[in-house]
């Protein structure tokens, strides 16, 4: 992308809508749960939301429950894509971002990890006309935090610290599932990872835009365990290394 684009696309701050991608596999459990607690958010500056649905490939109930919600719930703006099969979350992602339609995005996760009442804390850097990128820490503020695994948070800080390194950015949680981009700009960078090496890719990637603002706000966190359906494993952590590596030493 050319820096007059990206000048361009910096100065514009007005903000009218939201898009909330929500990449889904086998989430039937929670995705009411979820699609509920969205509705339920009152954006500030009447901020409208753009909800747009991933269904990855789901052999559950999941797909029928979007649908059941979506026909009970014909004021709010939710759009279904479907994928024919399992491609990884971060496929979903990038099917999200091509139809996103607001100013800003949000990834969320289906699990009910992340609360959709904090999308207002990470606006609140981008409507102040401060931020481009904002990203949701887990380990920094005052709000709560599910105690669960030792070795998780050991190596989320370990990736973080990895990625800052190649990056020069000080953020505290690279990983972190509540990312907020620039629509414009982020639809412009060219995203090749299908799994959870999404997170990495595009923090290497964000950090080499040109002026560039990139903040970072504390948020609350509701992890769960494998038995409740937590999905990443330590082969994750492995490929997230592999990308850190790949995305920051060899660049284009």
């Amino acid at each position: 992308m050319e820096n007059n684009q990206i000048k361009k696309i910096l100065k514009n701050n007005k903000m009218t809508k939201l898009s909330i991608i929500i990449p889904v596999f086998n989430e039937s459990k929670t995705i009411a749960i979820l699609l509920s607690k969205i509705q339920k958010v009152k954006l500030v500056n009447n901020i409208k939301k753009d909800i747009i649905i991933i269904d990855d490939g789901s052999t559950d109930n999941t797909c029928n429950i979007i649908n059941n919600y979506i026909e009970n719930n014909k004021e709010l703006n939710i759009r279904l894509i479907l994928h024919g099969q399992n491609k990884g979350k971060g496929s979903a992602i990038h099917s999200g971002i091509k139809f996103a339609t607001g100013e800003y995005l949000i990834i969320q996760d289906a699990d009910l990890e992340y609360d959709p009442e904090e999308y207002n804390i990470l606006l609140n850097p981008i409507l102040k006309g401060l931020a481009d990128v904002v990203y949701g820490s887990r380990f920094i503020g005052g709000n709560p935090h599910r105690i669960l695994f030792f070795w998780h948070s050991i190596g989320n800080k370990f990736l973080t610290f990895l990625s800052n390194v190649f990056t020069n950015l000080n953020l505290s949680d690279m990983e972190t599932c509540y990312k907020m981009f620039d629509t414009k700009i982020i639809q412009t960078i060219i995203l090749k990872e299908k799994r959870f090496g999404f997170e990495p890719e595009v923090t290497a990637k964000i950090s080499r835009i040109h002026n560039i603002r990139i903040y970072e706000v504390g948020i609350s966190y509701y992890g769960r365990t494998y038995l409740e359906g937590k999905k990443i494993n330590w082969k994750d952590g492995i490929r997230a290394i592999y990308c850190i590596v790949k995305y920051g030493l060899f660049r284009l």
